[in-house]
């Protein structure tokens, strides 16, 4: 049984991960410091892997601490090691992920990110693992006036998340062409993730104000907070609204193991920067409408100044991801705002 490490592997996309690896008969090591999680979240991923198959359990460890600490992320290598099970690949999921806050605290972004990168690659080739996913942003391409952005697009981000994102994408490649015999990496570049496992027992668990849009249409339906900030109206679209590819979270933990299974399954060495996202484009006032018709509830809301660091369109042209991983996203917008409302309402006291 193949063993792989996901760092962050406790917080939104993490979870999410980690559970369809368990169901996928992996071995899961997590590593996660609890910057963006909680260890009640844990306990209640445990709840869903016991109700899916108690068996499964004895397939996950975790361990607490910061991938900044060499001598944390040595200990996870050496324990493999010890166990005669050693750690074949790595799916990089942890850092600092919000745009607003990194234009107000850019330090922390770099250091977070960065740094915690470069431990992580420092260990890994210490210890001979050489298969990567790397968790990368649809952020990276900037304010791209595509109507579908490819991968070959420019690289241009416009605030500090980007940035440090596709400065990671770039070193990524660096180590590649140091030894081409060696490194099999992919870059996801995500989109916009939401939803939830249908379950009701996992989904985006933001600790305090939330950044995302979708979080907060949540608390807006469900009376915590009165109005949600729609950021600009004046936004060269159809409704005034920004446009973005929201893809289920469900889904994009599929792209995550065809993407490991395809490297792992690899001869030679191997770089690739993929696309997830669903090639739909969903303007912010569109969803908030399929939220509250699909739930059958009210989202209050106010146009409010554009907000630093945004981009009027992303929307991902997700060809090259079908074609290499044989992937598909399945699920709908009305299914994301379904299950995304069904984990709020099950665990407002998580949110």
């Amino acid at each position: 049984m193949k063993k792989i490490l996901v760092t962050g592997g406790v917080g939104f996309i993490g979870s999410h991960v980690t559970i369809s690896l368990l169901e996928k008969n992996y071995n899961v090591v997590i590593a996660d410091s609890f910057l963006n999680s909680s260890k009640s979240f844990y306990i209640r991923m445990i709840e869903l892997i016991n109700s899916i198959n108690p068996l499964l359990k004895k397939n996950i460890s975790f361990y607490e601490g910061d991938i900044r600490n060499s001598y944390f992320l040595e200990k996870i290598f050496i324990d493999a090691k010890k166990e005669d099970n050693c750690i074949e690949g790595v799916i990089h999921l942890a850092g600092l992920k919000a745009v607003k806050e990194s234009v107000k605290h850019p330090l922390n972004y770099w250091d977070c990110n960065l740094i915690g990168a470069i431990r992580l690659l420092n260990a890994m080739k210490k210890f001979n693992c050489h298969s990567l996913i790397f968790s990368s942003s649809a952020t990276i391409y900037g304010k791209n006036q595509n109507l579908l952005i490819q991968e070959n697009s420019d690289i241009n981000p416009i605030n500090p998340y980007g940035f440090t994102k596709a400065t990671i994408e770039f070193m990524l490649h660096n180590l590649f062409e140091s030894d081409l015999q060696k490194w099999r990496i992919a870059n996801l570049r995500y989109f916009n993730p939401i939803g939830a496992h249908n379950s009701g027992l996992i989904g985006e668990n933001p600790k305090g104000v939330p950044n995302n849009v979708f979080p907060l249409i949540n608390k807006v339906a469900s009376r915590e907070i009165k109005k949600l900030k729609i950021f600009g109206n004046d936004w060269n679209t159809k409704d005034g609204t920004c446009i973005r590819d929201f893809i289920h979270i469900m889904d994009l933990a599929e792209g995550h193991i065809l993407a490991l299974e395809y490297l792992l399954k690899m001869k030679n060495s191997k770089f690739l920067n993929l696309n997830l996202g669903t090639g739909n484009p969903t303007s912010v006032l569109e969803l908030v409408e399929t939220f509250q018709n699909i739930n059958n509830v009210k989202v209050s809301y106010d146009f409010a100044n554009r907000r630093e660091g945004d981009v009027e369109r992303l929307v991902a042209d997700n060809k090259l991801a079908k074609e290499t991983l044989n992937w598909e996203p399945k699920r709908k917008i009305s299914d994301m705002c379904i299950d995304g409302w069904k984990w709020h309402l099950n665990n407002k006291n998580f949110c």
